[in-house]
């Protein structure tokens, strides 16, 4: 295993936690503004993606993209194979991954999805908001660059900060 200590359960119940009680395209570009700026003082080389999502785009719209020094050139096709993961699932790619090998699964043959165009690698996390008293997939936030729990405790990190900058963090 290469997701830590994680648990499918503790993943959704911090999926439960995160939820917003509204996500703009203003928003979105301030969650970005955040991430580069927690990732520029950890001098961490990754990229950062925002994407709304929008019913007419099977990929979600990108409103914020941003390689910081020393990411690399693939981090894109990564960042669009986790995104796609999230669109299709509604939950992280990290407890994707986590729940496929607690259930000793392909993910991939189980979602008929190919691992060419999807990952469940750590660094996908979705954005949600209520709607209609359940939570409804609005966005995306995808981190790049690190070993994939790095990837996914930057983005919890950004998200927390996000939020209590909002004021709507306990």
């Amino acid at each position: 295993m290469t997701t830590g200590e994680f648990s499918s359960e503790g993943l959704l119940r911090e999926e439960q936690l995160l939820v917003l009680n509204s996500f703009t395209q203003e928003d979105a570009l301030a969650l970005g503004d955040i991430a580069v700026s927690l990732a520029q003082a950890q001098s961490l080389p990754v990229s950062l993606e925002v994407r709304l999502i929008d019913e007419s785009l099977t990929e979600g719209w990108c409103v914020f993209h941003r390689a910081l020094p020393g990411a690399k050139p693939d981090q894109p096709s990564w960042i669009a194979r986790k995104a796609r993961v999230v669109i299709a699932t509604g939950h992280s790619t990290i407890y994707e991954r986590v729940r496929a090998e607690e259930l000793g699964i392909d993910w991939y043959a189980e979602h008929n999805l190919p691992e060419e165009t999807h990952a469940i690698h750590g660094g996908g996390i979705p954005l949600q908001v209520v709607s209609s008293g359940a939570p409804a997939l609005v966005g995306i936030l995808i981190v790049s660059g690190l070993p994939q729990v790095e990837d996914h405790l930057f983005g919890i990190q950004v998200i927390t900060q996000f939020l209590a900058r909002q004021g709507e963090l306990l």
